[in-house]
């Protein structure tokens, strides 16, 4: 039987005069669901077509670069933790985008929730403020704020080419 992407509710409005942190979260929880919401009802096959010639992206394969890009920022680069790579090798530097072809795509589906949910209990009581070391920052530092907002910028430009990449798929628009 072949696996399909599940239907995903849209959710609750949030609160739209919450404090900073908590509209931080519930920006990056909306923006993990848009691209979820682009590859519902999807086969493993279709999340793996690149329809946009002549890009090779995929819906696929934004999910898994952006489960690589949550795991990289909060995890290893913001919380020093040494993690495996997922999809990226030496020889292989876009693997989460350039390697679906023989992806599990199920796997691939539950790994990007499974890392997203470390992602948001690893720093759910750190401070904003907080920092940590960044070589490639002007000041060699990078603040929590700085990566929540990095992380809306990267969702921001994925979920624009998730649109399209959807929409060549079988017309369907919308978030």
């Amino acid at each position: 039987m072949t696996w399909t992407a599940p239907d995903v509710e849209r959710g609750p409005r949030t609160d739209m005069a919450c404090g900073e942190r908590e509209m931080l979260d519930n920006w990056l929880k909306l923006r993990r669901l848009f691209l979820l919401r682009k590859c519902a009802g999807l086969t493993s096959e279709q999340l793996k077509t690149a329809s946009v010639e002549p890009s090779n992206l995929t819906l696929l394969g934004l999910l898994r670069h952006m489960t690589e890009v949550e795991r990289w920022w909060f995890r290893e680069k913001f919380l020093h933790e040494n993690l495996p790579e997922l999809h990226i090798t030496e020889e292989y530097e876009d693997g989460d985008f350039d390697l679906v072809a023989d992806a599990d795509a199920e796997a691939d589906y539950a790994a990007f929730l499974a890392e997203t949910a470390a992602c948001d209990a690893a720093v759910a009581d750190i401070d904003l403020e907080e920092l940590a070391d960044d070589p490639r920052a002007p000041t060699g530092k990078v603040s929590l704020r700085w990566i929540y907002i990095h992380l809306l910028e990267e969702y921001a430009q994925h979920t624009g080419h998730a649109d399209l990449i959807r929409e060549r798929i079988d017309g369907a628009t919308g978030a």
